[in-house]
C-alpha cells in the first residue's frame, strides 16, 4: 500500500480489483513506487484537488461494507464540492429520519477520505464533528472547497 504526500499529512491508497479501495490519512512516511493505474490515476487527481484544480474524482471505486454504509456513502458523495450537509438530512434522504447515529457510524467508517467527501457532513447546528482524519484536516478540507463558515467551527 503506497503512502502518498499531500497537504494535509501523508495518505496510505490502496486498491483491490481494479478499484480504489483506501485512502486514509496516516502518520507513516511516504514509501513504494506506484505501478497501480488506479492508484497512480488517484495521486493525480489528489494532486490536481489539492491544487484547486479539479472538483470532482473519476477514478473507480470499490466499496465494501454493509449496504446500509454504501447508501450512506453514496448519498454523502452526491454533496457538491463547496457545499455541505448534515447528518439528519443524510437519514432523511435515506427515508430513515430517526437513523443519525447509524449514518454517523458509517460515515465514521468511510473507507475512501476525500474522494467520498464525508468532510462534507456537519453537525445540525453547523458544527465540525468527527473525522478520521481529524478535525484539524475536515476543517482545511472545507476551506480548500471554498466554504464560507459562519460562527463557531468546534
Amino acid at each position: 500500500m503506497p503512502i502518498i504526500s499531500s497537504p494535509l499529512g501523508n495518505i496510505r491508497i490502496s486498491s483491490r480489483e481494479g478499484c480504489l479501495s483506501e485512502l486514509k490519512f496516516t502518520e507513516e512516511d511516504t514509501d513504494g513506487e506506484i505501478l497501480d493505474q488506479v492508484l497512480l490515476s488517484t495521486k493525480q487527481q489528489l494532486e490536481e484537488y489539492f491544487a484547486g484544480k479539479r472538483k470532482t474524482f473519476d477514478m473507480p471505486i470499490g466499496l465494501g461494507g454493509t449496504d446500509f454504509q454504501r447508501k450512506v456513502w453514496l448519498a454523502m458523495n452526491q454533496v457538491p464540492l463547496g457545499q455541505t450537509t448534515t447528518y439528519m438530512k443524510i437519514s432523511q434522504k435515506l427515508g430513515n429520519p430517526g437513523a443519525i447515529r447509524a449514518v454517523g457510524a458509517a460515515i465514521g467508517a468511510n473507507p475512501i477520505l476525500v474522494v467520498l467527501p464525508c468532510h462534507r457532513v456537519l453537525g445540525s447546528d453547523g458544527s465540525l464533528t468527527g473525522y478520521a482524519g481529524g478535525l484539524d484536516k475536515k476543517k482545511a478540507l472545507l476551506e480548500l472547497e471554498g466554504h464560507a463558515f459562519q460562527g463557531s467551527l468546534f
